[in-house]
């Protein structure tokens, strides 16, 4: 007890504002579950592993820590697992966790020699005692987060519910019996809660639903809110009601007095339709996701060194299937795995490791690759036979603390929603070029890494050069490539008889169009006539033809497949198509020829109308409502300026954000709008279907944020983008040095796919497979199993390695 009173000065009782670690160790996958249990520094509040908390002694000197280790407690019966009605996990009503419980027990430890005091105990000096009570009661700054893999946000209140204007045209509506009054249809009806009306709702990707007089007879009336027939009980919690100007299932407040109107008594209706939500998890089981999952089939499951899984922390799939195919890649493997041990990163890292983004990448790649954590569940009571166990998927492991420090910079990232897996990917890859300094030497990012040139042919025979450096390339899908073209036709003919007939067409029965990769890489490469383009050598506005190259072929080539565009009226749609890919391509013909001899640039100037106009001019009816607003006239100048006189709310916004910026109040001068946006946002962008001169004017006329700059897309449809092609196609310089990138053959194997399902990026759910020695893998969260039938057509991103053999 000597001991421990000596060492006082080393433990402190945590404030309520302390991060205080005690579930997950902050260098490895260790918890208070493993063999030898978790430690927490009493002094840092950071925890280790057994075979990591002397690194901790002997960087920090702290000798006093809490032990804490929990042993599973025997469980006499498994529980009866029971139908899920929510698309939920570990909440009421949603999938059950199944979870085990544990017994927890505490020790005081002093190293280096682990000397151990029991916990609790009188003895204890106070200070200790009080230290450890605040520990135990505190939530752990790694909280297990709440699972909710396909669950959506909470409904929000509709706006228009308050105040719905009702039609009295003597509808009644009957308890049952109900019909589209378009159409034959009985089933997935929605009843208008303005004029009665009972219309089908819409017809979904695979032609099954409705045929879209629902959302058709909205577009003619604007009657907001409609309520779906056969969801509607006595609990009207439960009811689906549709808000079409907020494109969202909502809550309203006023249903029960809304369905009276029509002669309604919810009390006496009995459920006969799914929920909105209730669909999307019937659709989990459609063809697309059994297939894409390769649900069903007998997959052998794989443990062992590389065949790690990552446990979903809610929605958290985007991420973990693009760090099983990055961290299958040589360059990521030996930067943060056999290059970088775990006591490199850590002696490396600062005080707090939880924050260091080159410490936790090595505790990933060590968690992926290594095999430690790649073992089967133990079964229920049957630990003993976990090792032998060949039907247990394994738990995975949660990277949570990876997640906390690659979303630090981006909050959507740190949120419980879906997201797009190729803005994290990009986002990714640029966290790790800034931590790694730019170095060509150790920075893996770089082997994703290519140049881009557009080349600009004016019809006065001269050319201009556009160069950018990008990470991956966004290709369109031309449907009428399709290789399928009769059966597609035979399909269509099928569909309008089963439609006329009333009936629905059946997942077996539908056609997909199927086309090859080469074509989508003939159409990027293929000639493309630019608009209004103000040629330097005409002085006068013509049309150009623009082609785009690659300048260098990375060691990894990534394809992004826009599967998601804009339809009439900017309403987005998946595409529903299939992408024939080879395991071997060859872009060689893709590799730009730059300056041909014989060719001559384009001069270099802008037009003369133009040059008056490169100096900015703020909208002054902006700037007079900023200034009635109290703001003083030169920041409201810029900020009109700087969000390209868009309008009052954004230059407001803008205004709001930059206040304290230290040139605020310097005076506007030529050329102090720059051109220059994040290409990484641009590449989101161009993910959603947005042609990218489109998008890069959207981004600087919103200050670089994506979401005003989709809006801005959408409140702008008829955008023009010449003016910013015009002043930069002549130049011949690149705009970024791609110098020392990698480069060689334009020769590529196929080894690793990302596909999503879903009707969004931002929801449904994503899987990778990867070629591991010399077989496809499917890593689907926390299952890995050999893959039977990978879906190569059906990718939304998909990894090339270059072939230099």
């Amino acid at each position: 007890m000597e001991l421990l009173r000596s060492n006082l000065s080393r433990v402190r009782i945590p404030e309520p504002t302390n991060r205080i670690y005690k579930h997950e160790c902050c260098v490895s996958f260790e918890t208070p579950r493993s063999e030898g249990g978790l430690f927490v520094d009493m002094t840092t509040f950071l925890a280790f592993g057994k075979d990591y908390v002397d690194w901790n002694y002997e960087k920090t000197g702290n000798p006093v820590y809490l032990h804490i280790k929990q042993t599973r407690k025997v469980v006499p019966e498994d529980r009866p697992s029971k139908k899920p009605t929510l698309l939920a996990i570990g909440v009421e009503g949603g999938f059950d966790n199944n979870e085990p419980q544990y017994e927890e027990t505490h020790n005081i430890v002093i190293l280096p020699d682990y000397v151990t005091f029991p916990f609790p105990s009188v003895e204890l000096p106070e200070k200790v005692r009080l230290a450890v009570d605040a520990i135990i009661m505190a939530e752990g700054a790694e909280r297990k987060e709440q699972l909710a893999a396909w669950t959506a946000d909470k409904k929000q209140v509709s706006a228009y519910a308050m105040n719905l204007p009702q039609i009295d045209n003597g509808v009644i509506v009957p308890p049952s019996g109900w019909k589209c009054v378009k159409c034959d249809k009985k089933d997935n009806l929605w009843l208008n809660l303005t004029d009665g009306m009972i219309l089908c709702g819409r017809k979904n990707f695979d032609g099954t639903g409705g045929n879209n007089h629902a959302i058709e007879h909205y577009k003619e009336t604007s009657y907001p809110l409609a309520v779906k027939l056969g969801t509607i009980t006595s609990d009207l919690e439960a009811a689906d009601v549709f808000s079409y100007p907020e494109d969202d299932s909502v809550v309203d407040p006023l249903l029960a007095q809304h369905l009276a109107f029509f002669g309604i008594d919810f009390s006496a209706l009995q459920k006969t339709e799914m929920t909105t939500a209730e669909r999307e998890l019937d659709q989990n089981t459609n063809f697309d996701w059994n297939r894409i999952q390769e649900s069903g089939q007998d997959s052998k499951l794989i443990h062992g060194p590389g065949y790690t899984g990552l446990a979903n922390l809610g929605n958290s799939c985007y991420m973990a299937a693009t760090m099983q195919v990055v961290f299958s890649t040589r360059s990521f493997n030996s930067r943060y795995y056999t290059n970088q041990s775990l006591k490199m990163a850590f002696e490396m890292a600062p005080a707090d490791p939880t924050v260091d983004l080159n410490m936790q990448l090595t505790k990933l790649a060590h968690g992926m690759l290594s095999g430690k954590y790649s073992v089967p569940a133990p079964e229920k009571d049957d630990e003993e036979n976990a090792a032998i166990s060949t039907t247990n998927k394994q738990e995975g492991i949660p990277p949570r603390m990876f997640k906390a420090v690659i979303a630090a910079s981006h909050p959507e990232f740190s949120s419980m929603r879906q997201q797009d897996a190729l803005e994290f990917f990009l986002h990714f890859l640029d966290q790790v070029e800034r931590v790694n300094g730019g170095s060509s030497a150790l920075d893996p990012s770089r082997s994703f890494k290519f140049g881009i040139e557009e080349r600009i042919l004016c019809p006065s025979g001269k050319v201009g050069f556009n160069k950018r450096l990008d990470y991956i390339l966004s290709l369109n899908i031309p449907l009428h490539e399709a290789t399928n073209k009769e059966e597609l036709e035979a399909f269509h003919k099928l569909k309008a008889e089963k439609i006329s007939e009333g009936k629905d067409v059946s997942s077996d029965e539908i056609v997909r169009p199927r086309v090859p990769l080469a074509a989508c890489l003939a159409n990027y490469s293929a000639p493309e006539e630019i608009q209004d383009y103000y040629s330097t050598a005409l002085k006068a506005k013509t049309t150009a033809l623009k082609t785009a190259g690659l300048t260098s072929f990375p060691d990894y080539l990534v394809l992004h497949m826009r599967k998601f565009v804009l339809e009439e009226g900017w309403v987005p749609k998946k595409l529903d198509v299939y992408i024939d890919v080879p395991d071997i391509i060859d872009i060689s013909y893709m590799r730009s020829k730059g300056l041909q001899p014989g060719e001559e640039l384009l001069p270099d100037g802008v037009p003369e109308a133009e040059v008056e106009s490169n100096n900015p001019v703020a909208n002054e009816d902006i700037v007079a409502q900023l200034v009635s607003m109290g703001f003083n006239h030169l920041p409201c100048q810029k900020a009109a300026i700087n969000t390209s006189n868009v309008g009052v709310e954004e230059a407001m916004n803008w205004l709001l954000a930059h206040m304290d910026d230290p040139d605020i109040d310097v005076p506007v001068s030529q050329g102090a709008h720059g051109n220059e946006v994040d290409q990484s946002k641009v590449d989101t962008l161009l993910s959603f279907g947005f042609q990218e001169e489109i998008a890069r004017k959207a981004l600087k006329a919103s200050g670089g944020d994506i979401e005003k700059a989709t809006d801005w897309i959408f409140n702008n449809p008829d955008a023009s983008v010449s003016s910013d092609m015009d002043t930069s196609t002549s130049s011949s310089k690149p705009t970024s040095d791609d110098t020392e990138l990698p480069d060689g053959r334009g020769r590529y194997g196929l080894f690793g796919i990302v596909s999503h399902m879903g009707t969004s990026t931002h929801c449904g759910h994503y899987v990778a497979h990867v070629l591991k020695d010399g077989r496809w893998v499917i890593f689907n969260d926390n299952k890995v199993a050999a893959s039977i039938n990978p879906p190569k057509d059906m990718g939304y991103l998909y990894f090339f390695e270059r072939l230099d053999s």
